[in-house]
């Protein structure tokens, strides 16, 4: 029996974005590892059939000695399982983990979910990171690109040569995500979605939130996630916005879907370093309008003027214009727009699309 080992940095997304590549590999017979923190959904993978391996991964710590643990943890878990294949998922597994796997000559497929924040502008992280990239790809099988401008970006800095693919993000599960009905009532309803931080963009949604909110009554912006522990100030600004009437905060949901079914449209706001933004997928095949940041990552889910707009990143009157824009449509225009954005994701975003991908790969080896 084969045995495949995957490396990703969290097990909630491991789950939610993944388990259909899991249950494809099991069911083909494949005996799957997991290398990842404990968490809630281990349990459940577990029964499955997958075997766990528990493996601190510091997402965004900057300390090299825990890099370096990590580095040689997988040197220590790759030998220890002698897997016939590595998929590696997200910044810290793919350059530790694409490290370890081409030093003890094991095939591993990487994917590239971001180029995250330490890409967006010229510094020595920057750079840092261009040099593992380049160490730490150069035997893969194959790496997934989840947009056009993050392969472009890796093969202007020569990373990578020909073991590269383009693919629809982490695509969504159409049945999971089933396409609901406009909601009607009385207020018009925006979603932000995701990690409280300044490169996600919040402080754009905060400020435009307070604009739209002053000049049309009928409006309410929600805000669902955690404060980012590296920007706790955040904590203040939230909570002062929604004293204000400006925003209502609802923190963390581990379920988004009845957030996502009764609001209207999804705001994204990121300043960069997306892959494909998962939200936008699971808003997008359930219905409803998007509008985010003329960025890598957001842009490709949306057809400007049918299921949504682009904004122009780190502009809140940019974000302000379209926003106004949604809101003095007709309700039938902006319930055409969600079925658009139910078409298109169908169309272009589909999981088994990124399934297929894997397995064909993985069968190639």
């Amino acid at each position: 029996m084969k045995k495949v080992m995957i490396l990703v940095n969290n097990d909630i997304w491991l789950y939610k974005l993944r388990k259909e590549v899991i249950e494809r590999l099991l069911k083909e017979g494949f005996e799957v590892y997991l290398s990842v923190p404990n968490g809630d959904y281990i349990e459940k993978l577990e029964k499955w059939g997958c075997k766990f391996i528990e493996t601190n991964v510091d997402r965004r710590g900057k300390n090299p000695l825990n890099d370096v643990k990590l580095f040689f943890n997988y040197m220590r878990i790759l030998k220890k399982i002698n897997p016939d294949i590595v998929l590696a998922y997200t910044i810290k597994p793919n350059l530790y983990g694409g490290l370890a796997s081409r030093l003890l000559s094991v095939p591993y497929i990487n994917n590239i979910t971001g180029l995250g924040s330490g890409f967006i502008k010229e510094s020595m992280m920057k750079k840092f990171l261009t040099f593992m990239y380049k160490i730490g790809l150069k035997k893969s099988s194959c790496v997934f690109f989840q947009n056009e401008a993050d392969m472009n970006v890796f093969l202007e800095n020569n990373l990578i040569d020909k073991n590269y693919e383009l693919i629809p993000g982490s695509g969504v599960n159409l049945k999971d995500y089933e396409y609901k009905d406009f909601p009607k009532s009385e207020k018009i309803i925006f979603n932000f979605i995701g990690r409280i931080m300044k490169d996600k963009g919040i402080d754009e949604y905060l400020e435009a939130a307070k604009i739209i909110s002053q000049k049309y009554p009928n409006t309410l912006f929600n805000v669902i996630g955690f404060v980012e522990s590296t920007q706790p100030y955040y904590k203040d600004k939230i909570e002062s916005y929604q004293k204000n009437g400006y925003i209502k905060y609802l923190g963390f949901q581990s379920d988004i879907k009845p957030y996502v079914e009764e609001a209207h449209c999804l705001i994204q706001p990121s300043h960069g370093g997306e892959g494909i933004s998962n939200v936008l997928l699971e808003t997008g095949a359930t219905g409803r309008v998007l509008i985010a940041s003329n960025i890598p990552g957001c842009r490709e889910t949306i057809h400007e003027g049918k299921n949504g707009y682009i904004f122009e990143a780190r502009n809140t009157d940019s974000l302000v214009e379209k926003i106004e824009l949604f809101i003095n449509l007709s309700d039938e225009a902006r319930s055409d727009m969600g079925k658009n954005s139910r078409t298109k994701i169908e169309k272009e975003f589909d999981r088994n699309i990124v399934v297929d991908a894997y397995i064909k790969k993985i069968n190639q080896l």
